[in-house]
């Protein structure tokens, strides 16, 4: 058999065999998958994304922080106003020279502006001085000028204008008892003057020699009415008896009838409270008609340094409450004396502190509110707890101001004080000399 018929037939069974095996093998069902337990996914780190809002750019500030004032320069309030305004200005300075008021609505120091006008003591012009002050300035707050008829005038501008308005160099109470949201004042008030005066002798003179016959001299004023009430009604529970109370118009130039009158009724103290003019005038004819009561308050007209230059020693002797005195110890005095001494020659006047102490909590009101939104500055102001130059300060809810009530009295030609005893810087002379043993 060929090679070629032989590798034929083998190819042939081979292809047999093959197809019987496939014949017999039975198909077997695939095995289930088996299960995989399920795992967390890996936490993958995504970059952090802080969302901010949107950068809202401030508003920008002002150049100044509008403020203003009307002040008696002139006429018969001149030597008191002018106290008021250096207290005013070195106030202003002092903030100025460290860059403002920070002010956080705009996020920056504002510097003040302080306008002044001169009211020349009438209260007609001061009220329309404030009104231009809030018309053109646009000020956003008042600082009052002196003496309490012309406050009474202007305070009732503040309230129509809804303008926070802080004064001083006024005891009229009864202001602050007409419903007034933006009067404010760090001044001691007639309640105050009307019983610490009888504390005072009280607490300085031992009992049986204390002056305790009084004599009253009441200006026909709102202020006049409401103090020399007060003397009288408050005098018997200390131990003092009124046995003279007289009345005079403002800008009388004849008071000898009510000195020989007190006199006559045996007075030993002498409680008045005329403006500048009327006190020269009565102080002149009290020497010509020798009465020199053992003590005498007289307060307004001897708070001027022109007193003592009108007087000499026969102005000796008369006491005032005026809400202040360089001497005094709180933070910021010796500052305040100092920049007086360089300008005038002498430590601050009496009012001096008073008015620098009302910009310090206009400043501090400001800051506060972080606006200079009037009525948010008011709210500010009503929250007042802070030690100024004329030590703590707050207000009560109808404005008037907690605050020391130190007594001055005029000795050797300087005005000295003399109470409260643990800042005096004098003691208390007592009894006042005649005149002709000055």
């Amino acid at each position: 058999m060929s090679t070629k018929k032989l590798n034929l037939i083998l190819s042939t069974l081979l292809i047999c065999v093959l197809v019987a095996g496939c014949a017999k093998v039975t198909p077997t069902q695939a095995p289930e998958p088996t299960a995989v337990p399920a795992t967390a996914v890996p936490a993958v780190d995504q970059p952090t994304v802080e969302v901010k809002p949107t950068d809202v750019p401030l508003p920008p500030a002002p150049e100044a922080i509008e403020i203003g004032a009307s002040i008696p320069l002139t006429g018969k309030y001149g030597s008191l106003g002018t106290q008021v305004q250096a207290g005013y200005k070195y106030a202003v300075e002092d903030i100025n020279a460290a860059g403002g008021i920070f002010v956080k609505e705009y996020g920056v120091k504002v510097p003040l502006k302080l306008t002044i006008y001169d009211d020349e003591s009438d209260p007609t012009k001061a009220v329309s001085k404030l009104e231009s002050l809030y018309s053109d300035q646009k000020v956003v707050a008042y600082l009052g000028g002196a003496a309490s008829d012309m406050h009474a005038a202007t305070a009732a501008i503040a309230e129509k204008n809804k303008v926070p308005y802080l004064g001083v160099a006024f005891a009229l109470w009864q202001i602050h008892q007409q419903g007034y949201q933006y009067l404010f004042s760090p001044f001691v008030k007639s309640p105050a003057q009307g019983v610490d005066v009888y504390k005072f002798l009280n607490e300085a003179i031992p009992e049986g020699q204390r002056p305790l016959k009084v004599a009253v001299f009441q200006e026909k004023t709102d202020w006049g009415i409401e103090l020399g009430g007060l003397w009288r009604d408050n005098a018997p529970q200390y131990g003092y008896e009124v046995v003279y109370y007289a009345e005079y118009a403002p800008r009388t130039t004849d008071y000898s009838q009510l000195i020989l009158e007190a006199k006559a009724a045996g007075a030993e103290t002498l409680l008045t409270m005329p403006g500048p003019p009327d006190g020269i005038a009565m102080m002149k004819q009290m020497k010509e008609l020798n009465w020199a009561p053992k003590f005498t308050m007289m307060i307004r007209a001897p708070e001027g340094i022109t007193w003592g230059e009108t007087f000499g020693k026969d102005g000796d002797y008369l006491t005032i409450f005026p809400s202040w005195h360089h001497g005094e110890t709180y933070p910021g005095v010796t500052e305040l004396n100092a920049k007086h001494q360089a300008e005038f020659g002498r430590p601050a006047d009496l009012l001096v502190g008073p008015a620098y102490s009302c910009v310090q909590i206009l400043a501090a009101a400001i800051e506060a509110a972080g606006t200079l939104d009037r009525d948010a500055i008011r709210d500010a102001m009503i929250a007042t707890n802070m030690t100024t130059v004329i030590g703590p300060v707050t207000f009560n809810p109808d404005g008037t101001g907690n605050v020391l009530n130190p007594m001055v009295q005029w000795i050797n030609g300087q005005q000295e004080l003399i109470w409260p005893f643990d800042m005096a810087t004098a003691d208390f002379v007592y009894p006042a000399p005649p005149f002709d043993e000055r």
